[in-house]
């Protein structure tokens, strides 16, 4: 029970990390022109989404490489927490990131959070 918990827990993270990143990059350039703001906002996102997919999902395409795994982790949600944080948001940035360090804790002490698992 406790392991899927975290794991649905862990999903939904992703995808507050995706929100997240969206968000801190529209407000990192608070007087940028807004058509480029949105674009950051998008752009970011699917870029996350593209690297998450290829190298730290579990069913990913490139398994040989456990530094990519965890690279790619660190850098989608570590951006998230950043982009969050100095676009204005530092109160969600430092929730966001103690959920996400616990979830990954918890996960690990399971045993479910390494690069050889798949499903």
């Amino acid at each position: 029970m406790m392991t899927g918990t975290q794991l649905a827990l862990r999903l939904l993270l992703e995808l507050a990390s995706l929100v997240a990143l969206a968000v801190g990059g529209y407000g990192v350039w608070a007087d940028g022109p807004v058509v480029l703001r949105g674009l950051i906002a998008l752009a970011l996102p699917a870029l996350a989404v593209v690297l998450w997919g290829r190298y730290a999902a579990p069913r990913r395409p490139v398994r040989d490489s456990a530094a990519l795994w965890y690279g790619v982790q660190l850098l989608v949600w570590g951006g998230a927490v950043a982009l969050l944080a100095v676009g204005g948001h530092p109160g969600w940035a430092l929730g966001l990131g103690i959920v996400m360090v616990v979830n990954t804790v918890v996960l690990w002490s399971l045993g479910e959070w390494s690069p050889v698992i798949e499903r």
